[in-house]
């Protein structure tokens, strides 16, 4: 479903990514883990088209991501991968339910259609009692399970997680791990997670080790 072959990308003459390549099947969770500087958050924009690949090419779905216009491969983004990074990014103006809406809005998709994913998803996640809540009367743990229902909006092929968990305390980030696990066997929902946190390693279908930008482990 998600294929990067041969990914290289430097910043000035520090090189992040050596000719890094990864499959990944849907619904597989897939966890990349590695110490700070490896080119793990590096690899996870690349993939996800935040950033564009020195070479090397992604493709979700067949669609090889390189070949896109910049107004395409912003509504490709959009409807086909999900985003959850460690901190929420919620906007604070808006309650729970229109922060999840916001992606199916810029897709354009209906006021109701998108509400009744929504409140769908909100209720998924047990925070059928917050929709109306804004993001500063929120837990840690509740505003990051907006995030996770936000980047689930638009059924996208594949979510891409940054360190979901590290700005969670241990009980909310145990919940968090538990939340992924469930999501991939109800929605057979595919995700790519870099972390440091060796139980959220742990619950992935594969673990995929990076060192010095390059892969060094993929089991």
């Amino acid at each position: 479903m998600l294929s990067a072959k041969g990914i290289y990308k430097s910043y000035g003459k520090l090189q992040i990514l050596k000719g890094v390549s990864l499959e990944v099947n849907t619904g597989e969770i897939v966890g990349i883990v590695g110490a700070s500087g490896a080119g793990k958050s590096t690899l996870l924009h690349i993939i996800g088209s935040l950033a564009s690949p020195d070479s090397g090419s992604v493709e979700i779905n067949g669609t090889e991501l390189s070949k896109l216009s910049t107004k395409k491969l912003s509504d490709f983004r959009n409807k086909n991968i999900g985003f959850i990074f460690q901190f929420h990014h919620l906007l604070p103006e808006f309650t729970a339910l229109e922060n999840v809406c916001m992606p199916a809005f810029i897709a354009k998709r209906s006021k109701k259609d998108s509400e009744s994913r929504a409140r769908e998803l909100l209720k998924l996640l047990n925070l059928s009692h917050r929709t109306d809540h804004k993001p500063a009367e929120l837990s840690g743990g509740e505003q990051q399970r907006v995030a996770v229902a936000r980047a689930l909006i638009n059924n996208p092929a594949v979510v891409l997680a940054d360190e979901p968990s590290g700005n969670l305390d241990s009980d909310n980030a145990r919940a968090l791990n538990q939340i992924f696990v469930e999501l991939r066997d109800k929605l057979n929902q595919t995700f790519v997670i870099v972390t440091h946190n060796e139980e959220l390693a742990g619950i992935s279908d594969r673990i995929v080790h990076m060192k010095d930008g390059e892969i060094v482990d993929n089991i």
